[in-house]
């Protein structure tokens, strides 16, 4: 066979190769199917209220020790999504009026307690300097539920001197963050 036929032969033989495996994959029947999907988050909204005769923003002049002040406060979910928990933080600044507390922090002598009505407390008579982190609803509140927390300070009377703390002051800011309940398989 000369060189020519074997070129011609060679590519032939590669072109029906070809056109045997393109052809082969070919499919002569097909159906299609089509889904339309929606993903939407939910959504989680924690609203608080006071107690209808006590602001939830309050300040409370000439305190001594020994003296209790009472709050409360309803958490109503009004997302869509339980909530799990809420976390309260705190943050704070002692206004030392004679500048003689010499270290001691006057949020030390606030103790607060936290209860839910006709339960015990969840809380009881830790110092406001250690109550950032706290955590509330710990049984959760569903959609369109509610929950009410008592809310009690105290300047604990230590039977000692407390002289550094007259004239000061506390500011407080109480940020209560709604969290989630975890992810599930749907």
């Amino acid at each position: 066979m000369n060189l020519k036929k074997k070129v011609w032969t060679g590519l032939l033989t590669a072109t029906l190769g070809i056109s045997l495996i393109s052809g082969g994959t070919y499919a002569y029947f097909n159906d299609v199917e089509e889904t339309n999907n929606n993903f939407e988050a939910g959504t989680l909204d924690l609203r608080l209220d006071a107690d209808s005769a006590i602001d939830l923003n309050f300040s409370v002049e000439n305190i001594k020790p020994g003296d209790k002040m009472y709050r409360q406060v309803q958490f109503h979910n009004e997302g869509s999504l339980d909530i799990q928990d809420v976390t309260l933080n705190t943050n704070y600044t002692v206004n030392d009026a004679k500048e003689d507390n010499y270290g001691e922090d006057f949020a030390d002598h606030i103790l607060v307690t936290i209860y839910e009505p006709r339960t015990s407390p969840i809380v009881q008579n830790v110092p406001l300097s250690e109550l950032d982190g706290t955590v509330l609803a710990e049984n959760g509140i569903a959609p369109g539920g509610r929950t009410i927390y008592t809310l009690k300070y105290e300047f604990k009377d230590n039977g000692q001197s407390q002289n550094q703390f007259q004239g000061d002051s506390i500011d407080l800011n109480v940020t209560y963050t709604a969290n989630q309940e975890e992810g599930t398989s749907r």
